[in-house]
């Protein structure tokens, strides 16, 4: 079983021991303030070869490349104008841009699946200190097997990958709950890849300017997340329930009761108060439990599409798609 450090107890160790597993060409669970990531060198092929065989996720999903500051990050992409004003106003934080790698970029074509373009993210928190101390971007998917649900807390990470993993960092809850936000320039459209802890609203709000949203999902493969089916749990997932059958789990929102929900398994509420934020934050965590339930099906009741709705309709709508 994995060795777990408590990056409060313990920042020291936690960072000295990460660097250590991790110039082994080892993957560890690091903390980040969406979810918690699968980080391993992103310039070691073999050492990102071991994070695909870990989750067993398809080799033509991209990885997002973490870096510390923009000096790491200029060493590997090239900024345009546009997602230099987004990383200045957004980074550190939930937000990965999709940029043109350098020809001299040292990340290795596994962490791009062969794209000529790298997904960058400055996370905050913790994992930016480690990525720091390391000196090199660390390619980190979400650390769990390939589709299943997001982990938000180091137990997530050990219940799911602690039997393959060296390593689990702990800070606890992560703030966010979502994965980051995925944007693309293109000339000037702005295209919204996948929404995710930062609304594009704000976006919009910064450049003055609307945001495209994909026609369909998992169509193109230009970033993580894209995939039709992704983020699901064992059991069957149904949307906008108006009514609960028996025996299911039911996942609410805003306290709003839903017809026959005294015959679920089990009755969760992302936010009785309605608040967005709280439900991103307890989405996958909620998701999890309800699974653990053994309902065979986890009913939800409608989300508003506003706002941080957004990101997480999307990421429901990927859950409760045909799987292969």
């Amino acid at each position: 079983m994995a060795e777990i450090i408590d990056t409060d107890r313990e920042p020291d160790r936690a960072i000295a021991r990460a660097c250590a597993v991790l110039g082994e060409g080892e993957p560890v669970a690091i903390p980040t303030e969406t979810v918690y990531g699968l980080a391993a060198d992103a310039t070691n092929p073999d050492a990102i070869s071991r994070i695909y065989e870990m989750k067993g996720r398809p080799r033509f999903n991209p990885l997002i490349s973490h870096v510390s500051d923009m000096a790491m990050a200029e060493a590997h992409v090239h900024f345009d104008p546009i997602s230099r004003q987004l990383a200045e106003a957004f980074w550190p934080g939930p937000l990965t841009l999709i940029l043109r790698q350098r020809a001299d970029s040292t990340v290795h074509a596994l962490a791009s699946a062969g794209l000529d373009t790298l997904g960058i993210r400055m996370p905050d928190g913790f994992s930016r200190r480690v990525i720091a101390h390391f000196g090199r971007p660390l390619a980190a998917p979400s650390a769990n097997t390939s589709g299943k649900i997001s982990p938000t807390s180091a137990v997530h990470v050990e219940a799911d990958l602690g039997d393959k993993l060296k390593l689990i960092l702990d800070a606890g809850q992560a703030q966010i709950g979502l994965e980051s936000t995925i944007i693309k320039v293109d000339g000037d459209e702005i295209r919204l890849l996948r929404p995710g802890g930062l609304d594009a609203a704000e976006i919009e709000r910064l450049l003055g300017r609307p945001v495209t949203r994909p026609e369909t999902a998992g169509a193109t493969i230009e970033a993580p997340g894209m995939l039709a089916s992704h983020y699901a749990p064992g059991a069957a997932v149904r949307l906008d329930a108006a009514e609960v059958h028996a025996g299911e789990a039911l996942i609410r929102f805003g306290g709003n009761r839903i017809a026959g929900e005294e015959q679920a398994a089990v009755v969760l509420d992302l936010s009785p108060t309605g608040n967005l934020r709280e439900a991103a934050a307890n989405l996958f965590d909620y998701m999890k439990r309800a699974d653990a339930s053994g309902a065979e099906t986890i009913a939800f009741g409608p989300i508003p599409s506003d706002g941080l709705g957004e990101a997480i309709i999307d990421r429901l709508q990927r859950a409760a798609a045909p799987r292969g």
